[in-house]
């Protein structure tokens, strides 16, 4: 998962979250509060609401607050067109419901925003209880240009529900979101204490387990082992060992692994796609290209299909044939332009850059993707735009430190430095701090350099480059470290391609 990237699953790892860190599990688990025994069940209650049974809400709808219940339950377990759904007709069963707004816009965030109901869910929040008023205030936070109001919100809600599964599992996800790794950890696991039978927090902790800056690929791959043992009619926990499986080398256990969920869902077009995407890290070229096929038409969405053609595509670098892919992503380009995707023009966008002929030629790339998400882009949230420029800008830098190009690249770290400052976002930091240290390593202090890039090393790009600073050094026992590190980065991505081309013409 690139660090740099927009947080869609960040991005379509988003995408597909996290890459499919949880493309879908089980159905939903609804808590309900017990009526007194032979009670009529009224479609109003006359009593106050708690949302699962412990968190005052302001609606006196039963079936208001069950229906937020039944879209956070389908939140956690990444069925985001049901959770919205839900979402939805609670906000309509009760209208001045703040949860069901902010419920509404905190799932639509992850593909297209809903600023109405986020504006819906800010207006009403402030008559909501105030348990209620603190989770409403973190949701619509999170959606802010400015993401320090969601940070000190969010340590209010952890003081405030320490033992609440939801609240550790849904700002545990936030901070995996914010490429908080370590953090997130913490709080899945806190969340697995709290319930050791609860689904969603052992799926994150599989990836959790494996991102963090010491990488412990056995306890990811057991806590997905254990999910799969609470989930075992379920495709997705096969789906994410498919993906863990091949970050970590294991890519026979990876096709198994996919294959599995198929049988159990023919459907489930990420493990379709995850066999495309295992094959072409083997070198299977023939056997990726079908797997990708097979998937394009099982895809739900326009833009998933878009993705899976961009994946396709990359297929032509692996096997050495870049000026057929460079040509292939001219063509994806300008579909992506036609179908007005903002999130697929921005990865097929930023992969065409990546993998340009020569540092000119990205550069200009870089210059034109640069002039349409300068400005707001209609269906691209304000926070994953401001990624998108960042991780442009930490590219742009790269580029230009390796060309000796000193003041290009101080001006695009003036910028990167003022979007950090006004964004106060983690992952827009990470790309400034990383595009720092690779001016400094390009002006020969390698020492400082490897203090900056340790910000950002999810991108194989900046992992790679740390690998190469502690070389450079004459360190050999952090080179060996970092390039432990480096190994379980290991993805189908054009970052991917290009920092492991690197290691492969030094050695």
């Amino acid at each position: 998962m690139n660090r740099c990237a927009p947080r869609l699953l960040v991005l379509f790892s988003l995408a597909f979250a996290a890459g499919t860190a949880a493309a879908q599990t089980e159905g939903p688990r609804v808590e309900t509060t017990r009526a007194r025994p032979g009670a009529a069940k009224p479609a109003v209650s006359v009593m106050p609401q708690r949302l699962f049974g412990s968190l005052p809400v302001s609606t006196r709808s039963a079936e208001a607050r069950q229906l937020v219940e039944k879209a956070l339950d389908d939140y956690e377990n990444v069925m985001l067109p049901e959770s919205l759904a839900s979402a939805r007709k609670a906000a309509a069963k009760d209208p001045k419901f703040a949860l069901a707004y902010a419920m509404w816009s905190f799932v639509a965030r992850r593909d297209e925003p809903a600023p109405l109901a986020l504006a819906k869910a800010n207006a009403l929040g402030a008559a909501a209880p105030p348990e209620e008023k603190l989770l409403v205030r973190w949701m619509t936070a999170t959606q802010s240009k400015d993401l320090l109001p969601a940070i000190q919100t969010m340590n209010d809600l952890l003081a405030k529900f320490p033992k609440n599964k939801h609240v550790l599992y849904l700002t545990a996800e936030w901070l995996y979101f914010q490429q908080d790794y370590e953090r997130s950890r913490q709080l899945f696991e806190a969340a697995a204490q709290v319930d050791p039978g609860f689904p969603p927090a052992q799926n994150m902790l599989g990836y959790a387990y494996i991102e963090t800056g010491d990488p412990e690929p056995a306890k990811a791959i057991a806590a997905l082992q254990r999910y799969s043992e609470l989930l075992p009619t379920q495709p997705n926990p096969h789906d994410s060992l498919g993906e863990v499986n091949r970050y970590a080398g294991h890519d026979q256990a990876s096709l198994e692994e996919y294959t599995a969920a198929l049988k159990i869902s023919p459907k489930f077009y990420t493990s379709q796609l995850g066999l495309g995407d295992t094959s072409a890290m083997m070198g299977d070229y023939e056997r990726a290209r079908a797997e990708f096929d097979k998937a394009i038409p099982m895809a739900p969405s326009s833009r998933d299909k878009l993705h899976i053609q961009f994946q396709k595509t990359l297929v032509y670098f692996w096997e050495g044939k870049p000026e057929q892919g460079r040509a292939e992503l001219a063509t994806l380009a300008k579909k992506a332009a036609l179908q007005k995707d903002a999130y697929a023009q921005y990865e097929i966008g930023l992969g065409r850059a990546f993998l340009a002929s020569n540092s000119d030629e990205e550069i200009a790339a870089l210059d034109a993707l640069q002039a349409k998400f300068s400005k707001p882009v209609v269906g691209m949230s304000a926070n994953d735009r401001q990624t998108a420029l960042a991780s442009m800008l930490r590219e742009r830098v790269r580029v230009l430190s390796l060309a000796g190009k000193t003041e290009a690249v101080a001006s695009a770290i003036q910028r990167l430095e003022a979007l950090a400052t006004a964004t106060r976002d983690s992952i827009v930091g990470d790309c400034y701090y990383s595009a720092k240290g690779y001016s400094l390593f390009a002006a020969g202090d390698y020492a400082s350099a490897i203090g900056l890039l340790q910000s950002d090393t999810q991108n194989p790009l900046v992992s790679h480059q740390i690998v190469v600073a502690y070389e450079k050094l004459g360190d050999a026992a952090n080179a060996t470290q970092a390039k432990t590190r480096f190994q379980y980065l290991r993805a189908p991505t054009a970052q991917w391609y290009l920092a492991s081309s690197a290691v492969a013409a030094s050695n």
